[in-house]
């Protein structure tokens, strides 16, 4: 199932999707069972607990479910349902990834960036990126775009850069859109880096709007005036 067939899935009323899924959950079904895991998590239809999401991602994750298997990768990463252990989660996401999940190839590729759970190793890192990226994997793009921006064991290039961020606010990243629409306003492209940043608030955190607009405030250049800021307002 995709991303798009799994919201689908869940898009009825909360409380009837919520005994639906826990009958399909309840009779074996893995792809039930992880979707059950999602609404325990998000209480959506059913009260909020992380323990009995953790619990059917793994029964999910024992039928072989990737997603199940990345999903308790997050658990273990944030501490949901259970003791923050980034170890564990690396283990988790290795598992996912090495089924050919994007998502687990991205959090796994995360951690070598941070040296959490894992040696940092931004080799490796860029690596899974791009495996996750062969598969359109948006955030991942973008994660690219950044690792050759910054001059990060690929050679910076900024032109290769600004192509990935392109790419993953097309795929719809906010964090691509909004780094699309930053090299757009450095390069003089006012309207186009406007419209970006417009894209950017519609899915964008209440956090990474505020990070977003902190970054702007602070520039020096003419180019970050009120006109851009108001664009993520």
């Amino acid at each position: 199932m995709t991303d798009a067939e799994r919201t689908a899935a869940l898009a009825g009323p909360p409380e009837e999707v919520a005994r639906l899924l826990l009958e399909a959950a309840e009779a074996g079904h893995a792809e039930a069972q992880l979707l059950t895991g999602q609404i325990y998590l998000d209480g959506n239809g059913v009260a909020r607990d992380a323990a009995e999401a953790l619990r059917w991602f793994g029964l999910a994750a024992k039928a072989g479910n990737p997603m199940a298997m990345n999903m308790i990768g997050r658990c273990c990463e944030h501490g949901w349902g259970t003791v923050i252990d980034k170890a564990l989660a690396a283990q988790w996401y290795r598992s996912a990834a090495d089924r050919g999940l994007a998502w687990g190839m991205y959090n796994l590729a995360t951690l070598y960036t941070l040296g959490e759970g894992v040696s940092e190793d931004k080799a490796e890192a860029l690596n899974l990126f791009e495996r996750a990226a062969a598969l359109e994997h948006a955030k991942s793009i973008n994660m690219i775009g950044s690792f050759y921006e910054d001059g990060w064991v690929a050679e910076r290039n900024l032109v290769t850069a600004a192509s990935h961020y392109r790419k993953a606010a097309e795929g719809g990243d906010f964090r691509g859109q909004f780094n699309h629409a930053r090299m757009l306003a450095e390069a003089g492209d006012l309207d186009h880096a406007r419209h970006w940043l417009s894209k950017m608030t519609e899915t964008a955190t209440p956090a990474f709007r505020e990070k977003a607009r902190m970054w702007m405030t602070q520039q020096t250049s003419p180019i970050w005036h009120d006109d851009l800021i108001r664009a993520v307002d």
